[in-house]
């Protein structure tokens, strides 16, 4: 497995010091046996185990500036892949995603994407974390109650410790949850309903999300994000360097 103690923790070397306190918690040794228990009985689970940190291998921690925290990771195969929201190039748009690509259009005038990898968004800052890290195949939310929410609750606590202003965005209740362990005098907290098309209709559309963060950005003088995707042919390539430093980091 990718994590089996804090001083075996897998992921990018910027955030190890970070992490590695907190993976030696008794919550993630409880975690660690039920997905070992879980494999052991030969259940799929959701992404791969080199995945399971893609999210801050994606976005080194010194690099972070903007949040944007999911639920827990897509249940359908060939879906999940570490950041939250976020498909691999060659897979089809989710609902979720799609209606978060309508907002992007509405808001900054954006192309439509061809596809649903947020890498693009990852490299420039953005964490796209869930608050559960794993999932089991076809099973929405069967990981939840294990320990991830606790792991996921410590980096929020790290992000919202450190002296410069971050901005989180919470979709949905469930998110919303983290907002307990933001300092909103400090940070920019935008909040709103799940982009679901089960919860989108009461109060997603129409936010302006992407603009507010720029503007927030540029109030600061930092560079704002570039949130239109690239070609398939671009992400394709900045998906297959991704995972090749996946696996680096998850067998180095």
């Amino acid at each position: 497995m990718v994590f089996m103690a804090a001083d075996a923790l897998k992921v990018h070397p910027s955030w190890h010091e970070h992490l590695a306190p907190h993976v030696a918690q008794p919550y993630m040794a409880d975690l660690r046996r039920f997905l070992l228990q879980r494999k052991q009985q030969q259940t799929v689970i959701y992404p791969a185990p080199h995945q399971y940190f893609s999210a801050f291998n994606a976005t080194p921690w010194d690099k972070v500036r903007v949040v944007i925290l999911g639920q827990d990771p897509y249940h359908g195969q060939g879906q999940a892949h570490g950041l939250c929201f976020s498909v691999p190039p060659h897979a089809a748009i989710p609902p979720s995603l799609l209606n978060i690509d309508k907002e992007l259009c509405d808001d900054l005038g954006c192309t439509m994407p061809e596809h649903g990898c947020l890498l693009h968004w990852a490299q420039q800052g953005v964490l796209l974390l869930n608050s559960v890290l794993t999932v089991e195949a076809g099973r929405a939310g069967s990981h939840q109650g294990k320990g991830w929410e606790q792991f996921t609750d410590a980096v929020i606590a790290l992000l919202n410790a450190r002296e410069q202003r971050m901005i989180f965005v919470l979709w949905g209740a469930y998110a919303q949850k983290k907002a307990s362990f933001v300092n909103q005098q400090r940070h920019l907290v935008l909040q709103a309903p799940h982009p679901s098309p089960l919860s989108s209709y009461r109060g997603f559309f129409g936010q302006r999300y992407f603009s507010r963060i720029n503007a927030d950005l540029q109030q600061r003088g930092e560079t704002i994000i570039d949130w239109q995707l690239p070609d398939t042919a671009s992400a394709e390539c900045e998906w297959a360097e991704m995972e090749a430093l996946n696996q680096r980091i998850a067998h180095g």
